[in-house]
């Protein structure tokens, strides 16, 4: 048998049983599902990407001592095979990193009603996993680049003669480095989470997803807002949700002067004890302001988070329209106009 054929068969019976061997293991991770214990639920699935390569390359890597090729021939087929390992270990790792964060934050339910404590290991968890990754897609570029003894001195020769260059892409870079820090400080301060509630640029949303450069806000018109990472160090905005799921609302109603204050009082009491929305927290209406013209009733409520107390703020101003105009409508803001008789001073 021709030696190129001998080894030709060898690489395909290699590959042939590295696909074996994958097939095994993704049936054992279907069978398995899921490694369960009391701390943590570990979803292998996200593993047969990287062996659906690794474990061929593995088996193929282990007959090619026994290819009758020429060194040199071989020799290249055995560089090859390590710049793959190594790009593919970098993949399982990252893997890897995935399930765990996975595995972690299935512990903690965001949607819930009190979910302070689940959004901060969301956010956390996030953005430490991202920056993992990018350590490891660097320590993976910077081993097979260490493989190759040229291009390190190629990589010397370049820093050494163009560094002019290399100050302007410091300079290019310095937005995207305080980028990448200010999401390790948004990691750890923690000014903001995922879900949080804030009004920024003059606009209400929640924070819906944190990356190391960008943080996406959703509007509640649906619409995105997109801000860079660090402007939440820079400039101020207003969250909501910092310490606590728990909101406070108002409405403020416009009334004559003759507008009976207790019996409104009375009624934003029926109204909120008759509310789900309510948490049975907060209660009060107060006279806040009394101008030429009318005065000013502020009814103060609290819910258990920002959607509920939208929909409780707009209930309780409906309804207190609803009281004063078929009972007190009299009470509704009216222009007076004094007329003098003709002729009087």
């Amino acid at each position: 048998m021709d030696d190129y054929m001998f080894s030709g068969i060898l690489i395909a019976s290699g590959f042939i049983l590295g696909w074996v061997f994958y097939l095994i293991a993704v049936f054992l991770i279907k069978r398995r599902g899921s490694l369960s214990s009391k701390l943590l639920e570990v979803n292998l699935a996200l593993l047969k990407s990287p062996l659906r390569f690794l474990m061929p390359a593995f088996c193929v890597s282990a007959v090619l001592p026994l290819l009758k090729i020429p060194a040199k021939t071989r020799l290249f087929i055995a560089n090859f095979m390590h710049l793959l390992f190594i790009a593919l270990f970098g993949w399982l790792v990252i893997k890897v990193v995935y399930i765990f964060r996975d595995a972690l934050l299935k512990r903690y339910n965001i949607n819930t009603p009190d979910n302070i404590r689940a959004r901060s290991m969301h956010t956390q968890m996030r953005v430490i996993s991202n920056i993992l990754v990018v350590v490891i897609v660097l320590l993976t570029i910077s081993f097979i680049l260490i493989s190759f003894p040229q291009v390190k001195h190629i990589g010397v020769s370049i820093l050494a003669s163009a560094g002019v260059v290399g100050i302007v892409i410091g300079f290019a870079a310095q937005k995207t480095l305080g980028n990448f820090i200010a999401g390790i400080q948004i990691a750890i301060a923690q000014p903001i989470r995922l879900d949080d509630v804030v009004i920024i640029e003059d606009e209400w949303g929640w924070i819906e997803e944190i990356t190391l450069t960008f943080v996406v806000v959703r509007i509640w018109d649906l619409r995105r807002l997109v801000v860079p990472i660090s402007y939440f160090l820079e400039k101020p905005f207003q969250n909501w949700t910092r310490t606590s799921a728990d909101l406070l609302g108002t409405v403020f109603i416009y009334t004559d002067y003759s507008v009976p204050v207790k019996e409104v009082r009375n009624e934003l009491t029926r109204i909120l004890e008759n509310s789900p929305k309510w948490d049975k927290k907060v209660n009060v209406l107060q006279v806040t302001n009394a101008t030429d013209k009318t005065v000013e009733l502020r009814a103060l409520m609290s819910a258990g988070d920002s959607p509920t107390m939208w929909d409780l703020r707009c209930e309780v101003r409906e309804k207190l329209l609803e009281f004063l105009q078929q009972r007190f409508p009299e009470s509704l803001p009216r222009i007076r106009i004094e007329m003098n008789k003709a002729g009087s001073i």
